[in-house]
């Protein structure tokens, strides 16, 4: 089985983010990206399968922030291809664009099942997996936490609801899966493999191809939350505190006298 794998740098919400002087995004400057969660999650469960079943795994990511290490540490962690997609790509890559710059490399290499993760950090709508299955025709099934083969041409996909509750889904290859976790916790590379992955490895550069779509959301103001009042806290006994917030709900036109 060919599996690709398509991953992204994201801001680390660890640090301390900083907005730029024109309002309009993050300052850059000295932003620390890492790995998307859930892409990690991806090549993760990507590398399961492989494990479990045998097949091949191929890591995918826009030349936009510092990817080469990242594609290396997968390669560590034994992933077998790592492509970088080379080409103007601004530091945020709308969701449209990405995929359809993603769609037209993907179609180029053999692909039988193709994993993003369910979602980004810095994404507005999440919708790279959506989009990329339909720019390629596939089928796509999102917030997965499991994938098996269930035959020659076709794989389970196990997904999640609210509350807990599962649903088996029995999709064809070729398709697009957005994991949103693997059966087991994304794998550890250390540093002297991802060093030596460095030295041995060689990450292939492919151009961007296809027109990239405009549509999508336009950021006009960012802005840091502002701090409120704070909660109120209501002491007293059970009857007590149902009397005062009942009393709340009246004051505020909530609730009808």
């Amino acid at each position: 089985m060919e599996i690709v794998v398509v991953v992204k740098m994201v801001p680390d919400l660890v640090e301390e983010l900083e907005i730029d002087a024109d309002g309009h995004d993050l300052d850059r400057s000295f932003l620390k990206l890492r790995l998307n969660e859930f892409d990690e999650h991806a090549v993760e469960e990507a590398l399961q399968l492989k494990e479990r079943h045998g097949g091949r795994v191929t890591v995918i990511a826009l030349d936009a922030g510092e990817v080469d290490e990242t594609l290396f540490t997968c390669v560590a962690k034994g992933v077998d291809r790592a492509v970088k997609v080379r080409g103007d790509f601004a530091p945020s890559v709308p969701s449209h664009a990405a995929a359809a710059v993603l769609a037209s490399v993907i179609r180029s290499m053999p692909h039988d099942l193709i994993l993003t993760g369910v979602q980004a950090a810095d994404d507005r709508d999440g919708q790279v997996g959506i989009l990329l299955a339909e720019a390629l025709g596939l089928p796509h099934v999102s917030v997965v936490s499991g994938v098996e083969p269930a035959g020659e041409r076709t794989v389970t996909a196990r997904q999640e609801y609210a509350g807990g509750v599962m649903a088996e889904f029995e999709v064809d290859l070729p398709c697009v899966l957005g994991i949103q976790a693997a059966r087991e916790a994304p794998r550890y590379a250390p540093v002297s493999k991802i060093r030596q992955a460095m030295k041995t490895a060689k990450l292939e550069e492919l151009e961007a191809g296809g027109e990239r779509p405009t549509a999508g959301s336009t950021v006009i103001r960012m802005s840091k939350p502002e701090s409120g009042a704070g909660a109120e806290m209501l002491e007293g006994s059970p009857e007590e505190v149902a009397d005062r917030l009942l009393r709340i709900l009246r004051d505020r036109g909530f609730v009808k006298a």
